[in-house]
Formats: structure tokens, C-alpha cells, sequence
């Protein structure tokens, strides 16, 4: 029902704006402003802007493009592989603001930049990712990069990961994941496995300890899928230790120290190798615009994803309110949705009948080894398995690390990106 072509057979039902498009704002007001560049906000302006018309559309993005990080930092691809330019991935017919958004005034429809120009909108979408807050870890910022500390969330600690991967000759191999929300939340778990494989082949594995420590009460929110990657933990010998919070890195004695989300005690673990995922959170904006809810998100219906006070902003992905997971895969679905009811809205048919609604559907590909994976994919609202294809995707299968190495990422940029992939759910219904 979400499907481009769906989509795109409004297109005559729209006025067609036909001003040259312009990495600047060149004109003051727009009928859709999108805020975030990222894959939830190039998956609804893709669309949007072919059926609204060059230049309707307008995507306020100051930053490069860069998702795959995971893959380069655990060495299964190169960096060069994992990001484009805006410029090759931003559509042709949106108008492109290269500026910072910092505030929306909901009541007037106008969102401000960075430089103190406002941009007007008749409708908003919110699609501003997630913010990466370093400084709440004492030391991490200044530990980033040098001497075995590095994050697969830091463009320019990435590449470190794999060096220093390929340098570890044994000791303490740390991995961290906070308590928070977390964009891609297999990330941090997924890297563990992958040097863990890689000191295995290098020789060094006797020597090793690796250790996983999450703040997280589980090491993944699905049982199903928590039990799979306990059980491989238990057999390759990775510690995990539950509840444990990183928060303070000493650089200059190679310690880590970790708080107990139970009982508030800290411990210091010295390392030898340290993967940081820092804690993160909602934009800042968001909440000082006043359209987030009490933990900060963008307050949406989890199902409609439109505004619950403000019935012309809609917002997906992770700066959203929806209580599921902060994956690409997640992104997909919601962005078939949002264009549905975005584009019933403008045509004022909206309403709870004809209102398109997001079934929770996540996914999140569980690197377990060099050429093993595990895909997780599940409903966020119910943390039960959800799953696309006629065998257990618990176990862990060479088939599942192709799909996510080679044909996935092919969907990304060319369908998703594209506004022309908006989840698995057909071959899903076909499959089962």
C-alpha cells in the first residue's frame, strides 16, 4: 500500500513548483521542510519532492553523509565504501539548506537556522537522528582515537577501531554500550564479535580477555535473540557483564570506570583495547522548541507518526518518540507511513480510517563472526520476533552475513535512500 508507485499516482493531484533547486535557501518558505539529512529524512523528501514538485520540498542538512560504520570499523569493509557525499545522495528536486536547524516555532510553522535565518513550512518533518553526547563520559573525548580507545560512532576514530584491532597482541579487550537510546543498539555488541573473531585468526585469543559491558539490564532487547548471542558468547568466551556503565576513561593509566546500574558501586577495569559507544540522546533543539515529549523525542502518535499537538508536523526515525528501536530498518517502514499520511493531510482526507499505520517492525543484523550472522528482526512495541524469512533466524547463518555485507547495503543506497524501499513486509506475507 506504501509503495512508491502508490505514492507517486498522486503526483497530478499537486500543484508542481518548478524553481531550479539550490543547496542554499533561496526561497523563504516551502510547503514541506525536513529537518535531518540522514536516511529518514532523504527516504520522505525522495518521494515528496517528485510528487510535490522541484523545489516544494526543502531539507535542511549542514553535515556529510556516513552510515555502515560498524562494517568498516570491524574491518569487513573499506571506508570508502560507507559514505557519499550529500551532494550524490541529496534529491534532485528538493531545495538543499546547508545550515544547522535550532529551533521551531510550532505555532508560527517556522523553523530557525544557525545563521538566524527562519525558513516557513505548511507541513515539518522531523528527521534529525540522534546526538552523540561524548562529555557525559570524563575523559572519553580526549581518549578518542590515541592509544587503544576508539568508536565505530566517530568519523575520525572509526578506522581506528580496525588499526587498532590488527595491532591488539593481547590482554584486555573492552566494549562498552550505555543505558541510553543508541542509534543502530546491535552496534555496540556486534564489534565485540568481530575482534573477537579476528584475534581468534591473528593467534592472539589465548592471551585476550574480552569484555562486554552494557548498562543494559539484557544484552539485547529480543529473548530470542538475547539467548542466541549469550549462548555464542558463552561458547567463543566473551565475558558479559550486565548493568555496568561506562563512565570515565583514564587515559593516562588505561583504566575504564564502570558504575553499576544497580547498586551505584564503581569498579576499575584496566584495558588494553577500549570501544566507547557514548551515551546518547534526543537534538537539543527538540526539546527547546517544545515539541518533544518529557524525555525529550518528538511527540508523536507511535503509529500515524504525526505530531499529537501539532497535527501539521510529522517526524520518524530516532529523533521520534516511537518506542522501538533507532535502525535504518525500523526507518524504512516508518518513512512508507509518514508519506502516506503526510500526503493525505495535504489533501485533507486524513483520518483515522484512512490514516496508514507503523506495525513496529525492526531490524538489526547481529555480526557474530568474519562470516556468521545472526538477523534479529522484531516488533519494537512487543520485543517478539518478527521475521522475514521461513527458517530461525536465531541461529546464526553464512546466507544472513552475505545479505547484510553485499545485497543490504545495495538496498540502502539505491531503494531506501531512493524513497523506493520501504521494508521487507511483502516478502514477509510471501515467505510465511
Amino acid at each position: 500500500m506504501f509503495a512508491r508507485t502508490h505514492i507517486l499516482s498522486r503526483l497530478s493531484r499537486f500543484p508542481s513548483n518548478r524553481r531550479f533547486a539550490s543547496s542554499n535557501p533561496s526561497q523563504s518558505s516551502y510547503q514541506v521542510v525536513v529537518v535531518g539529512g540522514g536516511t529518514g529524512g532523504l527516504a520522505v523528501s525522495s518521494t515528496l519532492s517528485e510528487v510535490l514538485g522541484r523545489n516544494a520540498v526543502a531539507v535542511i542538512e549542514p553535515a556529510s553523509y556516513q552510515p555502515l560504520w560498524t562494517l568498516v570499523g570491524g574491518g569487513v569493509k573499506p571506508f570508502s565504501a560507507s559514505s557519499k557525499p550529500v551532494s550524490e545522495v541529496m534529491p534532485p528536486n528538493v531545495s538543499w539548506i546547508k545550515n544547522k536547524a535550532i529551533e521551531v516555532k510550532p505555532e508560527s510553522n517556522f523553523v530557525v537556522l544557525q545563521d538566524g535565518q527562519q525558513i516557513k513550512y505548511d507541513y515539518l518533518v522531523v528527521a534529525a537522528g540522534i546526538q552523540l553526547n561524548w562529555n557525559k563520559v570524563k575523559g572519553l573525548p580526549e581518549a578518542l582515537g590515541n592509544n587503544g580507545v576508539s568508536s565505530n560512532y566517530a568519523e575520525d576514530s572509526v578506522e581506528k577501531t580496525w588499526k587498532f584491532i590488527q595491532e591488539f597482541k593481547g590482554g584486555n579487550a573492552v566494549f562498552t554500550m550505555p543505558s541510553t537510546p543508541i542509534k543502530c543498539p546491535g552496534a555496540a555488541i556486534k564489534i565485540a564479535y568481530l575482534a573477537e573473531d579476528h584475534f581468534r585468526n591473528a593467534g592472539v585469543r589465548q592471551s585476550t580477555r574480552v569484555i562486554y559491558n552494557t548498562g543494559m539490564g539484557k544484552i539485547f532487547s529480543v529473548e530470542k535473540y538475547a539467548n542466541s548471542l549469550l549462548r555464542v558468547a558463552k561458547d567463543r568466551g566473551i565475558e558479559v557483564n550486565l548493568s555496568s556503565e561506562l563512565v570515565e576513561i583514564r587515559a593516562d593509566r588505561k583504566e575504564a570506570v564502570f558504575k553499576s546500574n544497580k547498586t551505584g558501586e564503581e569498579s576499575v577495569l584496566p584495558y588494553d583495547f577500549l570501544h566507547a559507544v557514548p551515551p546518547m540522546g534526543p537534538p537539543d533543539f527538540i526539546a527547546k522548541s517544545n515539541i518533544g515529549n518529557a524525555a525529550g523525542w518528538v511527540d508523536v502518535d507511535q503509529y500515524t507518526l504525526q505530531h499529537n499537538k501539532y497535527p501539521n508536523i510529522y517526524s520518524l526515525g530516532d529523533s521520534s518518540s516511537v518506542p522501538t528501536s533507532k535502525t535504518a530498518a525500523a526507518i524504512a517502514v516508518q518513512s512508507g507511513v509518514l508519506k502516506h499520511n503526510l500526503l493525505s493531510a495535504m489533501r485533507g482526507n486524513l483520518t483515522p480510517l484512512t490514516a496508514a499505520k507503523y506495525d513496529g517492525y525492526c531490524s538489526c543484523p547481529l555480526f557474530v563472526g568474519r562470516d556468521q550472522l545472526i538477523l534479529a528482526e522484531f516488533n519494537g512495541f512487543n520485543a517478539t520476533p518478527m521475521e522475514t524469512f521461513p527458517f530461525d533466524q536465531g541461529k546464526e547463518r553464512g546466507s544472513m552475513y552475505f545479505l547484510t555485507k553485499e545485497i543490504i547495503p545495495e538496498i540502502y543506497w539505491r531503494g531506501l535512500l531512493k524513497g523506493t524501499w520501504v521494508g521487507p513486509g511483502r516478502f514477509r506475507s510471501y515467505f510465511n
